[in-house]
């Protein structure tokens, strides 16, 4: 009706309201839970037997040339016992810039080694940062594999001695997210200590299977690759307390004035999120410049103000509250009193929103953010959200 009547307001009015509908309809079965018992596909793999019977049932390709890594392969290799180095690391970028792929069997050895590692951790990471030191905390990367390397052109690789945190949506609407994803977990392996990582709303299988990272995984890997990424993101952290002071989390803070961060510590991450709660507001809750609290404009998590966020520090001993989730022109803002930070480290976002990245450096000396924006780079001709689901095309 409102094609055959394009001036018709009655029309018009009852087209948006029906797209809203969707939209909602939607939204809602993207952020579903998705706790259903499942296989535990990590302990499947056995890199040890690259049997052709092994890899078929991997990948689901023919028994020719699954037997081990073809003599044709000239990409990054990991030495014997698939030690990791930091040439390899080098080496894997370098094909990735070339758009090359690791070969599959590199690319199940850093994802089994970094889900282990991920285990291990807490839910809320400490992270130490003494006077003489330093740490760089970076926002949203989403796959724009190019613009992550300037920030390492720019700023310098991790290490150990000059370690980074990136606050969540590491893949989902830029098209290289796998070349992102295993730069970042083949460096949190190299330096477990140089690189820090905590879950953003991205980092789960509903938001996965709508925005690109599922295609994507599925275009240059496999099924069974999906799966354990899924499972090895439920094993990322979902914050950090840098230096005893500096709160880091992907997207904000509570509907409650009690939380605590040892209640934080204690929560089972280990899960896709649920529909609300503690976990879910880490991920999903934005600052609002109002006082006090209101619905999120994302219709999950929650809105906070300038008092809440003040209430939560004093009450957990903190000076600022980092978060990242939202694009910013400058790549930054900080609102709330200089309390809350906002760092987002994808520029021209999407290729269409003509924002700048930033990334954020603390000194351990007073925890004071000192931040650096910058313009995206080229990259190859592929357009973002490439890999989405195909309804979008329809939101």
């Amino acid at each position: 009706m409102a094609k055959l009547k394009p001036g018709d307001v009655d029309a018009q009015r009852k087209l948006h309201e029906c797209e809203k509908v969707v939209r909602a309809l939607r939204f809602a079965s993207a952020i579903a839970s998705h706790d259903a018992p499942e296989e535990d596909v990590a302990a499947t793999i056995d890199l040890s037997s690259m049997s052709a019977a092994f890899w078929c049932l991997l990948c689901s390709a023919s028994l020719t040339a699954l037997t081990a890594v073809d003599a044709s392969y000239t990409g990054a290799q990991l030495g014997e016992g698939d030690c990791l180095s930091l040439e390899f690391v080098k080496h894997m970028i370098a094909d990735f810039k070339a758009e090359r792929l690791l070969h599959r069997r590199y690319a199940f050895a850093i994802l089994l080694r970094a889900k282990a590692l991920l285990t291990e951790l807490s839910t809320l990471v400490d992270v130490p940062v003494p006077a003489g030191t330093h740490i760089t905390v970076c926002g949203d990367v989403h796959g724009q594999f190019y613009d992550l390397l300037n920030v390492f052109e720019l700023n310098g690789m991790p290490s150990e001695e000059h370690p980074y945190l990136f606050n969540g949506d590491f893949v989902d609407r830029g098209s290289f997210s796998v070349e992102v994803i295993f730069t970042l977990l083949a460096l949190k392996c190299l330096y477990p200590t140089g690189l820090h990582l905590t879950r953003g709303n991205h980092e789960t299988r509903a938001m996965n299977s709508i925005y690109g990272f599922e295609g994507e995984v599925r275009a240059k890997y496999s099924e069974t690759m999906v799966k354990l990424f899924a499972q090895t993101f439920r094993c990322l952290p979902l914050g950090a307390v840098l230096g005893g002071k500096v709160f880091v989390v992907h997207g904000g803070l509570f509907s409650r004035d009690d939380v605590t961060l040892d209640e934080l510590r204690a929560l089972d991450r280990f899960r896709e999120p649920p529909d609300e709660g503690p976990m879910t507001e880490m991920l999903w809750s934005d600052p609002q410049p109002m006082l006090g609290r209101a619905p999120s404009k994302r219709g999950v998590g929650v809105g906070f103000g300038a008092d809440v966020t003040r209430a939560f520090l004093q009450r957990n001993g903190l000076q600022l509250v980092v978060r990242s989730h939202e694009v910013k022109e400058e790549g930054y803002e900080v609102t709330h009193d200089g309390l809350c930070v906002t760092i987002f480290s994808a520029p021209n976002y999407c290729d269409s929103m003509g924002n700048k990245g930033a990334f954020i450096v603390f000194n351990g000396e007073d925890m004071v953010p000192h931040f650096t924006s910058y313009t995206s780079v080229p990259h190859p001709p592929v357009r973002p959200m490439r890999y989405a689901a195909p309804m979008l095309s329809l939101m």
